[in-house]
């Protein structure tokens, strides 16, 4: 059984870390994704473009964040996160229902509803990409800088 002050430590050791395991976590999905498309030659489709156009970037920015301890890029990393989440919720259903597929068809291209992967019936890349999406955006909620957190800072700057 966990007592309250190891959770408490734990919490703390995440909060304090978090855009340093998001920042992992985004580079994991680059990586994956440069993987599969540059070493197996899976040809993207126009979907997985836009979720590397969502992804990419936050290699960078998660990464600047983390090294200069800047809590507050949360505000401008989130929006990116939460729309390249959708497009992978949104990939994610063309590939499993047909109806979806059937709707809004790719016309160029690889179709997106390939499945490159399939592991277990259900996991593919939109929704690894999802998962990856989701992680990032729970880390950054997790570490984000909070109002309590600055006042504080404040009152001990002022002692």
């Amino acid at each position: 059984m966990i007592s309250s002050a190891q959770a408490k430590s734990k919490e703390s050791f995440i909060r304090t870390y978090a855009i340093y395991f998001a920042w992992i976590v985004a580079i994991i999905a680059t990586a994956g994704s440069l993987y599969l498309s540059e070493i197996l030659h899976y040809q993207p489709c126009t979907l997985c473009w836009f979720q590397r156009i969502f992804m990419y970037p936050l290699v960078i920015l998660l990464g600047i964040a983390a090294y200069r301890n800047d809590r507050q890029i949360t505000g401008y990393v989130l929006p990116l996160v939460i729309i390249g989440g959708c497009i992978s919720l949104y990939h994610y259903g063309k590939q499993k229902i047909p109806a979806l597929d059937q709707a809004l068809p790719c016309r160029t291209g690889v179709p997106c509803n390939r499945d490159y992967i399939n592991f277990l019936g259900f996991i593919t890349i939109p929704l690894l990409a999802l998962i990856a999406f989701i992680f990032i955006a729970s880390l950054l909620w997790l570490g984000r800088e909070r109002a309590a957190d600055r006042e504080e800072a404040g009152s001990l700057g002022q002692d």
